[in-house]
């Protein structure tokens, strides 16, 4: 009996394997986000978000987000970013997309998750990452796509910049905290 079990055991343990190869995080596409305050690289999960993921990245490729800043900082809460300039003049941004939330990912502290407006599928460029778990979020749908791998001491420097109120926009750094670039290390 035991004879007949290990090939079967033994397939099963390969086929497990080749699964989690499958799935690896090395198959997940980052992004490196060079900021005036360091680098933050973010890991994307197209298994979860594909619609997301391929939005996020179309806007990196064209490098659409060098240059933007992030323009809300609440400490306690998130860092938004991706849609306007330093001079605080929004960026035209492509379509919005179908919200994929409940996809399994949450907005947990360091996460990273689309802004959106009060419209369920109303996200376009700009993204914002979790400084804490905010899985009310989570209840609202707003859909996390990926998590910073490397860089969380630079997400928590920009979280602790004194911020104002600027061109009718709350909770904006009085310096500026550019995104210098945004490109794919994988």
């Amino acid at each position: 009996m035991t004879r007949n079990l290990l090939p079967v055991l033994a397939a099963v343990l390969v086929c497990a394997g080749g699964l989690a190869l499958a799935q690896s995080p090395a198959a997940n596409p980052r992004v490196l986000l060079k900021t005036t305050l360091g680098d933050i690289t973010l890991e994307l999960y197209p298994a979860k978000a594909p619609i997301t993921v391929k939005n996020f990245l179309s806007y990196v490729n064209e490098k659409f987000y060098d240059g933007t800043i992030f323009h809300r900082v609440i400490p306690g809460f998130m860092i938004q970013g991706g849609g306007l300039t330093a001079d605080m003049h929004e960026k035209q941004s492509r379509a919005t997309i179908k919200n994929e939330s409940g996809n399994g990912l949450t907005n947990s502290r360091g996460f990273v998750a689309m802004a959106r407006t009060s419209e369920l599928d109303s996200a376009t460029c700009q993204f914002y990452i979790n400084l804490v778990d905010n899985f009310s979020l989570d209840e609202m749908k707003y859909c996390s796509f990926g998590k910073v791998v490397a860089g969380l001491d630079v997400v928590d420097a920009i979280a602790k910049v004194q911020t104002g109120t600027r061109r009718g926009h709350r909770d904006v750094p009085l310096e500026p905290i550019t995104i210098i670039s945004a490109a794919v290390v994988n």
